[in-house]
């Protein structure tokens, strides 16, 4: 009895995708993940969060949401199906990932956790809603959101470098600095999810429960680890003049930097203006890019070597031995 090849088997011997295509694909996931964040940030502060009052139905009588639901029922109903467009694009990598030959395992290995991560944060979506909006829960939804992210952005550089074992660029101490700047940051990530737990916007009109803490100290608190972050930053950005870094992490921490005194402006306006919902939206925006400078930085201090080479076809006239003179003669053009 033949073997019988799996649906990805069957594509990849049919499309070979270019490197390009493969790297393009991995960052069309990274920007969905970072709009999801932004949508999942619109259902809370236009207090759509109980747009549609059940799951995995809006109702319990219907799947969409009705005309009495109003514009809540549109946003929180648009946003579950935005999920469905994050698992095509997402599913688009896994597919271009597994054709691209040679085959990369721990690529399709990264598509398939993001794919996993979207599926489990699917759920917690929806025990969000059956628990009324519990902030605890909702912080949850927002962390695994961001484990998204982080999974995305790796995937991403994955795809833009070789297999090699990774290699750093620095010395292991401004490696390990590095580290500390990520550790500092998740913690400042986390900080500001019991600040959103806390706050005034609870995604609902109706009383919502929320998180039995000060949240001018919680905010307060969020601020310090801002500093932290910043003053972690900077030290970073001289260690690695002092120590003659490439270009490519100095550039990093330099974006890095860029981002927290855009973020830094937009927390102080949302501050004194009394938390305003676009100024809001636009700072959870900014902690996405945040996020992903500072991995950007971490993944810049190591590396793994350049892409896996495409198998020369078979019956091409062109001998190994001169394939070297030329790459050699096109380098000199």
């Amino acid at each position: 009895m033949p073997n019988t090849l799996n649906p990805l088997e069957l594509i990849a011997r049919r499309w070979q995708p270019s490197a390009r295509f493969v790297q393009r694909a991995a960052l069309a996931a990274v920007v969905m993940a970072v709009i999801i964040v932004i949508t999942g940030g619109a259902v809370r502060l236009s207090q759509s969060g109980l747009g549609c009052s059940t799951w995995p139905r809006c109702t319990p009588d219907s799947l969409t949401p009705t005309a009495a639901m109003g514009i809540n029922g549109l946003i929180e109903f648009g946003n579950r199906m935005l999920t469905y467009v994050l698992c095509a694009v997402v599913g688009l990598f896994i597919i271009a990932a597994r054709a691209r030959a040679p085959r990369r395992r721990s690529l399709t290995r990264l598509g398939w956790a993001q794919f996993w991560i979207v599926m489990g944060n699917a759920v917690v979506g929806g025990i969000t809603v059956l628990t009324g909006l519990n902030p605890y829960i909702v912080s949850a939804h927002f962390l695994l959101t961001t484990g998204l992210l982080t999974v995305a952005v790796v995937t991403w550089r994955r795809a833009c470098e070789g297999d090699e074992e990774p290699r750093g660029v620095v010395v292991r101490p401004v490696r390990q600095l590095s580290w500390v700047l990520l550790a500092a940051t998740a913690v400042l990530t986390l900080v500001g999810t019991v600040v959103t737990g806390t706050g005034p916007h609870a995604g609902d009109a109706k009383k919502v429960h929320r998180i039995p803490l000060d949240w001018q100290e919680i905010t307060q608190l969020h601020v310090d680890f801002v500093y932290v972050v910043v003053g972690l930053t900077v030290a970073l950005w001289f260690v690695l003049r002092a120590v003659k870094a490439p270009a490519a992490p100095r550039r990093a921490v330099l974006e890095l930097f860029g981002c927290l005194l855009l973020q830094g402006v937009i927390g102080y306006t949302q501050y004194f203006l009394g938390l305003p919902e676009i100024v809001v939206g636009l700072h959870m925006f900014g902690s996405a890019l945040v996020w992903i400078a500072v991995l950007r930085i971490v993944l810049a201090l190591r590396e793994r070597g350049p892409l896996p080479v495409v198998p020369a076809p078979a019956g091409d006239e062109e001998t190994p031995a001169a394939q070297p003179a030329a790459a050699t003669s096109a380098a000199g053009r």
